[in-house]
């Protein structure tokens, strides 16, 4: 998968002073698996990836992916959306919804899939990610990493031509972390392109084929993982990587 971004430019207005969270971002990346933007919180990495999710507009520049322009017009934007798997660090799984309905649901509402065809298929993705025993149960039921992986079913179920993780572990314990880092290293072998936010960092070394690294709303560096993780070519970058590597 090839992205490409130029000029993309983000601001925010908080406490009545306009803040830019990405500033002028230029880079291209073609991966044939995982993309991870890594880098200082406050970064810009998870506004980077509302971007590409559809969710959060740039006030400048513009996005290709695999040279198709990212639209902007909201009716072109649910059909871009409705062809994305994203996950987020806190679920928002419906708590209403038993783990199989909350599966189900876009496959229904935004495919337009039948009901017994989405249920099937939603418990096949549960059976193949270690779910059959909790498709019963409401969300308050399961356990931090049964409900990461819950979305990730969800996130799945429609077979996605690209995967987006914002921080899936930030929320979770460490045990529930190893679980869920784990399920995203096997689906990698499933070939769906996915862009992964993350601050596990040993994780985003072993998983990544490419690295951006972002701090103050700019990519620094775009390179192929082993480079980036061995020799950073930046000193924002390197001084990150001490930092962090030394935990």
């Amino acid at each position: 998968m090839k992205l490409e971004l130029h000029g993309v430019t983000k601001n925010f207005l908080s406490a009545g002073t306009l803040q830019r969270a990405l500033d002028g971002v230029t880079f291209a990346s073609d991966f044939p698996h995982v993309l991870s933007l890594i880098g200082p919180s406050g970064g810009g990495k998870s506004t980077l990836l509302r971007i590409l999710a559809g969710l959060s507009a740039p006030d400048a520049g513009e996005v290709r992916i695999d040279g198709a322009l990212l639209p902007t017009a909201e009716r072109y934007l649910r059909e871009y959306r409705s062809r994305l798997g994203v996950v987020f660090q806190a679920y928002n799984l419906f708590p209403h919804m038993t783990a199989l309905a909350n599966v189900m649901l876009p496959l229904v509402e935004v495919h337009g899939v039948e009901e017994a065809e989405a249920r099937e298929r939603a418990l096949q993705i549960m059976e193949r990610l270690g779910l059959a025993d909790h498709a019963g149960k409401h969300p308050l039921q399961l356990s931090g990493g049964q409900s990461q992986r819950v979305a990730i079913a969800r996130a799945l179920a429609p077979k996605p031509r690209l995967l987006l993780f914002d921080e899936p572990t930030s929320a979770l314990d460490p045990e529930m972390t190893a679980e869920v880092l784990t399920l995203i290293d096997e689906l990698r072998e499933s070939h769906t392109p996915m862009i992964l936010v993350t601050h596990e960092i040993g994780f985003a070394r072993k998983i990544a084929d490419r690295v951006a690294f972002l701090a103050e709303g700019r990519v620094l560096e775009e390179r192929e993982a082993g480079e980036f993780f061995t020799d950073p070519r930046s000193e924002e970058a390197r001084r990150f990587l001490t930092k962090v590597l030394a935990y």
